[in-house]
């Protein structure tokens, strides 16, 4: 990189992203990924879990039944994991000469989109399975007939934290790393 110029002048954001080490980048894609799904998760479980407690004082019997939809909710920080896990096995060891080789910056590029494509649509997968699910608890503590109908609405909203980890997946097989 001596004598060679990159993109921009000396203090353009592209000269800064194209600086930033890959494995830099795909270490905050991987960190993004297992973070923002356990948030995910964690505002799911909050919203329907206090949804569940109140609708319980007035029919106990649906606090069993109805932690099926704590259980979707944990499913989507599972998916922040198991993405984590592809991520990190994607991780290679390339030589100090080669880090900046346009196929290193797309390699941690290619992580670092992955992990915040998954992240943010398990976040919002925690939040629609956990407002689905406090629908469903105060639906059903009115009505039990509801709580199939519901729940099948349910396993729709989940299936949004599924498309986010097969489009992470499809992303991450983008990032090769050079040969050494």
């Amino acid at each position: 990189m001596s004598g060679t110029s990159m993109v921009g002048d000396s203090s353009s954001w592209a000269t800064a992203l194209v600086k930033i080490s890959p494995y830099t980048f795909s270490a905050i894609g991987i960190a993004i990924a297992i973070g923002v799904s356990v948030l995910g998760a964690a505002w799911g479980i909050y919203i329907t879990g206090s949804s569940l407690i109140g609708a319980a004082i007035k029919a106990p019997r649906i606090t069993s039944k109805n932690l099926i939809s704590v259980i979707f909710c944990e499913a989507v920080a599972i998916y922040g994991v198991i993405v984590a896990i592809i991520l990190q096995t994607k991780l290679e060891n390339v030589p100090a000469s080669l880090i900046y080789e346009p196929e290193s910056l797309r390699a941690g590029y290619a992580i670092f989109a992955s992990g915040i494509i998954v992240g943010f649509a398990n976040l919002v997968c925690g939040l629609c399975v956990g407002i689905i699910g406090s629908s469903c608890a105060l639906s059903d503590a009115q009505n039990s007939s509801l709580f199939v109908k519901i729940l099948v609405i349910e396993i729709f909203g989940s299936a949004l934290g599924l498309f986010g980890v097969i489009v992470g997946i499809i992303m991450s097989a983008q990032a090769t790393w050079p040969a050494k």
